[in-house]
């Protein structure tokens, strides 16, 4: 598996396949059209979408960057960039991924663009709707993944507890510990 999926809503973990937006080389995740056929894949959001192409993946990464815009905005109580509102509501207009039953279940499948319609309508229902409160950015400051706060008493302080949190935990310790040697 080559992607993460800590937030607990796809949209944001799509949002996330571009880490340490502030550091001066960002990590991008989604390089090739492989990498974001395998996030579709790894995501579960449509284990059957046909292979993407150049301009798939270019339309990815400019909804993706769009509906960081809008978090972004929320969460520093600023008005939504209107560039941004159109761009993801012109892709969330797109039509969606079909459904359909199958031995094991049910599964999505479409096209690359129907599968970015899907997170776009996500993005359109969390920044639009009353989860918008919930919306927090992880507290380590190498780490710019955002994510919903569910947590009872809305203090979660990490994307994760397995990755950030551990790390922010391990350092604290390492620092009293130091503290305390002095």
């Amino acid at each position: 598996m080559i992607h993460a999926f800590p937030c607990g809503t796809l949209a944001l973990d799509f949002v996330g396949t571009l880490r340490a937006r502030r550091n001066t080389e960002p990590t991008e995740k989604l390089a090739a059209t492989t990498d974001l056929d395998a996030w579709f894949t790894e995501s579960g959001l449509a284990p059957r979408v046909e292979a993407s192409s150049p301009a798939d993946l270019d339309a990815a990464v400019d909804v993706r960057e769009a509906i960081y815009a809008l978090v972004w905005a929320r969460l520093h109580d600023r008005a939504l960039p209107p560039d941004a509102v159109a761009a993801v509501n012109a892709v969330a207009a797109e039509p969606p991924l079909t459904a359909a039953l199958t031995s094991d279940g049910w599964a999505r499948s479409g096209t690359p663009r129907q599968a970015l319609s899907h997170l776009a309508r996500e993005a359109v229902e969390i920044i639009g709707g009353d989860q918008a409160a919930l919306l927090r950015e992880c507290s380590r400051p190498e780490c710019t993944q955002v994510y919903l706060d569910t947590s009872r008493g809305h203090r979660r302080e990490w994307c994760s507890m397995a990755t950030c949190g551990s790390r922010m935990k391990a350092k604290a310790y390492r620092e009293r510990r130091k503290a305390d040697a002095a």
